[in-house]
């Protein structure tokens, strides 16, 4: 349910008006986090299906510039729907949505479980936490 506080917010509207500034802010937030979030699970499937990178660390394409490009685009989509809703009043509540998504998705359930298991399975993994942004693309370091 509080997924969707976003959406129903969106549609809530008791006067039907053209999409303000916001929520084209939004859509293109959640395009382009779609877009983001499927290129980044793209490679790291092609990266899988290729038996030489058994044990391996993927560190090309958006993965050169996050440890989580995918999760990185999911929180820009629930960001996108929250925007939409604030075209509306009390649309601002929907951001509880990106929030808790954020929040599963960089904690205990998401980001730090797959890394404790990472800094386990894999020699390299130390070596990439260390040059590479954990969440927010960015240049690698050094």
């Amino acid at each position: 349910m509080i997924l969707a506080v976003p959406f129903v917010f969106a549609q809530v509207s008791t006067t039907p008006a053209a999409l303000g500034t916001l929520a084209w802010l939004g859509a293109a937030l959640v395009l382009s986090g779609v877009v983001f979030e499927g290129v980044a699970d793209l490679q790291l499937t092609r990266f899988k299906a290729d038996a030489a990178n058994v044990g391996k660390v993927l560190d090309t394409g958006l993965w050169r510039y996050s440890r989580h490009p995918n999760y990185f685009g999911e929180v820009c989509v629930w960001l996108g729907f929250a925007l939409i809703a604030l075209e509306v009043p009390w649309g601002w509540i929907g951001f509880v949505a990106p929030a808790l998504m954020a929040w599963l998705i960089l904690g205990m359930m998401g980001k730090e479980l797959l890394e404790r298991r990472m800094l386990k399975k894999r020699p390299d993994y130390q070596d990439y936490v260390r040059r590479t942004s954990g969440f927010f693309p960015l240049p690698p370091r050094g």
